[in-house]
């Protein structure tokens, strides 16, 4: 165990450059994978299509399918003055919130005026955080972007990708998120199919990914940072399933670090290791020393230092377990963050 894991320090993995995944790898199950066994802290390096050796008859793998939208809108003050805007979730039918860049030039009661169409928005407040509230009314929204909007990518992704579908998953549904849950980038339809085949049963929830994932925790102790509400939506039926699977032992997998979350947002509403029926937003913060209700084992990519990410699995193995993970990852030449390789916490 490391010394002092609540200090944000021990958190903040320094990852070269040049091992930070600009594309996906293709196929996208052709990309490593590091097992890590909590048990005896052994590391293994597979290829990511290997998971099925890892997965038994009996086992319930939960994935996320949030779809991405295009969120990232490009538009100018009345001065003719660029701003780059990033919505970042709806608050009521046509009101969103938003980032502005740059965010000084954009002021309370103003209109701008957005690229790609005679379409128009008021800055009606500024958040504490230094978002701001947009009324787009009577525009629609959903259709705007569709037409205009960008996948926002992550800032430490450079390199304008190919296809818009490179940075969802196969099996993205429900639209709503900012940043795609990158643990299931991986999954193709075939690797799917050949879990199926093999008596695992896949189940779907949903968590709208926001801009949260990408902001590091700045408190020297981690037990002081306030994560932001996200969405979740998991059905009676998966917690039925679920419940069944845990009354029998069976292994509850969860594809990424929304996943857990929203799995643990659930099971915290009732008594016992129960997950009931949930929709609303979530905020549930996982830090070393959490007692985890349902999942037994974790598919998930490598994190961003300091963020609340990286937090969470060091709380599902053990901090100094993840650190000597990195390092290796690190030392072998792994691909970091989102179109990274994986890792499999079993």
């Amino acid at each position: 165990m490391i010394k002092d894991i609540f200090r944000v320090c021990q958190y903040d993995f320094q990852i070269p450059k040049d091992l930070i995944a600009q594309e996906p790898a293709s196929p996208r199950d052709s990309c490593r994978l590091l097992v890590l066994d909590r048990e005896n802290s052994s590391l293994k390096v597979r290829v990511f299509k290997d998971i099925v050796d890892y997965l038994k008859e009996g086992d319930v793998l939960i994935l996320n399918n949030t779809k991405v939208i295009k969120a990232k809108l490009f538009a100018r003050r009345s001065s003719g003055a660029k701003l780059e805007i990033l919505l970042l979730g709806e608050k009521k039918k046509g009101v969103w919130e938003v980032l502005v860049k740059p965010g000084k030039r954009a002021r309370t009661g103003e209109i701008i005026n957005f690229e790609g169409g005679d379409c128009k928005a008021r800055i009606i407040s500024k958040t504490s955080s230094g978002s701001r509230i947009l009324d787009f009314r009577p525009l629609d929204v959903d259709q705007f972007i569709s037409k205009t909007g960008a996948v926002p990518l992550p800032p430490y992704i450079k390199k304008e990708i190919q296809d818009p579908d490179d940075y969802q998953t196969v099996y993205a549904k429900c639209k709503g998120a900012v940043a795609a849950p990158t643990a299931g980038l991986h999954f193709t339809p075939e690797l799917i199919r050949r879990i199926e085949k093999k008596g695992v049963k896949i189940l779907y929830i949903t968590l709208h990914c926001s801009l949260a994932t990408f902001r590091p925790v700045k408190c020297e102790d981690i037990r002081n940072h306030q994560i932001e509400s996200e969405m979740v939506e998991v059905s009676s039926l998966v917690a039925k399933i679920i419940n069944k699977a845990k009354k029998n032992q069976q292994r509850i997998i969860a594809v990424g670090t929304t996943t857990i979350r929203s799995l643990e947002s659930a099971a915290s509403l009732g008594k016992g290791p129960l997950v009931k029926a949930f929709s609303g937003s979530t905020n549930l913060y996982i830090t070393p020393g959490y007692k985890f209700k349902i999942v037994d084992a974790l598919i998930t990519n490598f994190h961003t230092p300091a963020s609340t990410n990286l937090i969470l699995v060091s709380a599902f193995a053990e901090p100094s377990q993840i650190q000597q993970s990195y390092i290796y990852a690190k030392d072998k030449e792994f691909r970091f963050y989102s179109f990274g390789d994986a890792m499999l916490i079993i």
